[in-house]
């Protein structure tokens, strides 16, 4: 079976905790696999996710928001 890496950025994460947060309600979405995060304290991280089927960006912003933050546009 292939798998599906999408890629977000999250602005608003300072800390391990705040990475145990959002890792934990995008890993609850149905098919999600891994969660990955590369934390920029203060700033925007990187939060790539390796999933069983595409996931929908609405989706995981959802899961993202339940934890506290918030998912960003790279190319603003």
């Amino acid at each position: 079976m292939s798998t599906v890496s999408t890629t977000v950025n999250v602005s608003g994460m300072t800390c391990g905790h705040c990475v145990s947060s959002v890792s934990e309600e995008i890993e609850a979405i149905d098919g999600v696999e891994n969660v990955d995060v590369d934390l920029n304290a203060g700033g925007v991280s990187t939060v790539t996710i390796t999933s069983t089927k595409e996931i929908p960006h609405d989706q995981i912003g959802e899961a993202v928001a339940e934890a506290g933050y918030l998912v960003v546009d790279n190319h603003a």
